[in-house]
């Protein structure tokens, strides 16, 4: 296979001790000082792409008119925001694009700590980081390979964005698509009758069976509906978690996707029933993607279902991580911990201990030599 195993544990610590003394990324802890007796809060870096290619972004708001919302009827409407990113022709003067808008940044400083218990409930700036890609840079002539996202539950699309703009380097066009309601926030363009502005999440810690069904299936929707309105033929679907489920099970319910990447999402409701994938199994590529850190008996037994049918279905392991190394806590959560803002066992608990500088790259390699093997153009 074009991508090797991902190295085990030992061969991270080996590969990080010779990866130079440059660092990696570097946050501005929030003891340091813009000017004498000024203090400000920690600024967080994501790591840059690694294909030729600059990327432009554009954010698009959806409306299915065909569906309500199931957390909030009232809208009356199912309404979704995603970001288009695609390689992008080479022109100055186009501003990059920030990680979370104004009004998500504002929400999510209230909510980093109550989503994820790991992250700081200060000292962060969230509003400063920025992507690489550049809003509105026009995109390269010629039609391109498609792929969706779809994140973690309670994440935003968002915190898929180094991924993602690594992959639209390397020559695809790439959506990522918010869940809102699922999402921890969602800004949309204005307000309108049954919701505000920015939407934050309406799940909690206690998630019980019947939650969970609605997160998948409005999930799995969501993508669909994205290939009716953007129209697409053929694509890949990647997610995280509650993501790496709904595409997954997106992948077995619609023919427009030709292989998926499941980033350690479950294959089972909460009550142990086995998805119709993995009780049926799937003609389709798929790449089943996990960590060390976050293995357990479950996901074990619901990969497992899916394996033991004969199809094109790969398992894959990194070693030294933990659950969120898929995303873009990959990077910033190292930056939180050397800025003295989290533990060492809040780091290990998210992303493990695993030196960035190899995380990082042996992720993007992984999903990227999938889908160069599955969805070309």
């Amino acid at each position: 296979m074009p991508f090797p195993l991902v190295p085990g544990r030992r061969s991270f610590a080996k590969i990080a001790l010779v990866g130079g003394t440059a660092p990696f990324l570097a946050a501005t802890a929030p003891g340091s000082t813009s000017a004498p007796g000024r203090c400000r809060a920690a600024r967080l870096r994501l790591p840059g792409p690694t294909g030729p290619y600059p990327v432009g972004a554009r954010v698009l708001h959806l409306v299915d008119s065909s569906r309500n919302d199931p957390w909030a009827p009232g809208i009356g409407v199912r309404e979704l925001m995603v970001t288009v990113l695609r390689p992008a022709s080479a022109r100055p003067g186009f501003p990059r694009v920030p990680h979370l808008t104004p009004g998500a940044a504002e929400a999510f400083t209230l909510l980093a700590h109550r989503i994820r218990p790991h992250l700081p409930a200060t000292g962060v700036d969230w509003s400063s980081t920025l992507t690489r890609a550049r809003a509105g840079a026009p995109p390269r002539p010629g039609p391109r390979p498609v792929l969706l996202y779809s994140p973690g539950g309670g994440d935003a699309r968002t915190m898929g964005s180094s991924l993602a703009i690594d992959l639209a380097s390397h020559g695809w066009t790439v959506i990522l698509v918010d869940h809102p309601g699922d999402g921890s926030e969602v800004e949309f363009p204005d307000e309108r009758p049954g919701r505000d502005r920015v939407r934050t999440t309406v799940l909690r810690p206690d998630l019980d069976a019947a939650t969970f069904r609605t997160v998948i299936d409005t999930r799995v929707a969501d993508l669909r509906f994205v290939l009716d309105a953007l129209g697409p033929e053929r694509v890949g679907v990647y997610g995280h978690s509650a993501g790496g489920t709904a595409a997954v099970q997106a992948l077995h319910e619609d023919r427009r996707i030709a292989a998926a990447v499941n980033l350690e999402g479950y294959l089972d409701q909460l009550d142990g029933e086995l998805l119709p994938v993995a009780r049926e199994g799937t003609v389709r590529p798929l790449l089943l993607a996990g960590t060390d850190g976050f293995r357990n008996a479950r996901l074990d037994r619901s990969w497992a279902a899916l394996l033991a049918h004969a199809g094109p279905v790969t398992r894959r392991q990194l070693d030294g991580t933990a659950h969120w190394v898929f995303t873009d806590y990959a990077a910033l959560v190292p930056q939180l911990h050397e800025a003295g803002l989290m533990t060492a066992a809040g780091r290990a608990a998210m992303v493990g201990g695993a030196d960035p500088r190899v995380t990082v790259p042996a992720v993007r390699g992984l999903v990227r030599s999938f889908f160069a093997r599955h969805v070309r153009g």
